[in-house]
């Protein structure tokens, strides 16, 4: 009787290469296939018979999960898993593991400086003297000091913490909601907790760090919209599923509020047709806060990791929470 070769599957991956996924595969004596899925259905085709699926952006879906090899296991690159069904997963009893301790710096470093962008009007300045014009004030007012700035932070985990650590040195004010962010917590960290409507209508920075949650899912929509501050800016490096995309649009369009900053967004790549694409002050870029070489280089060497402790027999470095942790 012939032994069934085990397989490692990468379904979709942003990288020049696979190096560390393709060693820890052939070092334990198992098969290795990578694709570029971006469709459901494309991912549940190429796991199929998989005993490791490894997941960047692609929607790993429960008939996916369905069709895994017994005793398998589910790797996500990077700190979310909104795109796994882990429900799914667990009914099969399927364990799913991430990396939710890399590219901090990275996220950190993006969100200021799209923070930094906005406060200080570098893109309009910079649009005004290609236009011909020399009129810093006619353009950027209004602008205030940061020491007049309130940066409002929903979610206060490893990365919104480390934004006010670099922010903090300049004077701005601090609010966060955040369930787990107790008072006696704040206090030591220089921020003022606050309920989510609070944040909403005292922010002139809404900074968002929260995971994509049934509970967070669009959490500015037009309601809150309306409720926020003239001059505020709103700066999303976390869950594109945060945002009501439509709803951001039509304020921007309306003149309701001063600017946003967008990394993720609800379909990547960012769709042509798109309402965010015409909006006016508004800077895009394409889900590029996680990256570094450094940070690439510890997201592929930790996946390796977990493939080679999966196949192995070895419980996952990371389980997703509320994932199986086997």
């Amino acid at each position: 009787m012939t032994l069934r070769k085990r397989k490692v599957v990468v379904t979709d991956y942003t990288f020049p290469t696979l190096d560390h996924e393709q060693a820890a595969t052939t070092k334990s004596n198992a098969e290795f296939a990578a694709f570029q899925c971006r469709t459901a259905d494309e991912v549940t085709d190429a796991v199929r018979g998989a005993d490791v699926a490894v997941v960047q952006f692609a929607p790993l879906t429960a008939s996916a999960i369905d069709g895994l090899a017994e005793g398998a296991a589910i790797i996500r690159y990077g700190i979310g898993f909104d795109n796994l069904d882990i429900a799914a997963a667990n009914a099969r009893g399927v364990p799913a593991g991430y990396v939710p301790d890399y590219c901090i710096d990275e996220v950190a470093d993006h969100t200021v400086a799209l923070i930094l962008t906005q406060l200080r009007k570098v893109v309009p300045l910079d649009a005004s003297v290609r236009a011909g014009q020399w009129a810093a004030v006619a353009v950027a007012k209004p602008l205030a000091s940061y020491r007049e700035t309130t940066v409002g932070f929903l979610g206060f985990g490893q990365i919104a913490r480390a934004v006010a650590d670099r922010l903090r040195p300049s004077g701005f004010r601090f609010i966060a909601a955040d369930p787990m962010l107790d008072a006696k917590s704040a206090a030591a960290l220089g921020v003022e907790p606050v309920d989510p409507e609070t944040l909403v209508e005292q922010a002139d920075i809404l900074s968002l760090h929260a995971p994509g949650t049934p509970q967070t899912n669009k959490f500015v929509n037009a309601e809150r919209l309306s409720r926020m501050k003239p001059n505020v800016f709103i700066v999303n490096t976390a869950r594109g599923a945060l945002i009501d995309e439509p709803a951001l649009a039509e304020a921007l369009k309306a003149g309701r509020i001063a600017g946003a900053a967008l990394d993720v967004f609800q379909a990547e790549p960012l769709p042509l047709d798109s309402p965010l694409r015409d909006a006016p002050n508004l800077i895009l870029t394409p889900h590029a806060a996680w990256y570094s070489s450094a940070a690439i280089e510890q997201l592929q060497h930790l996946v390796a990791v977990d493939i080679e402790a999966h196949l192995a027999g070895q419980p996952l470095r990371k389980p997703v929470p509320g994932s199986l942790a086997r």
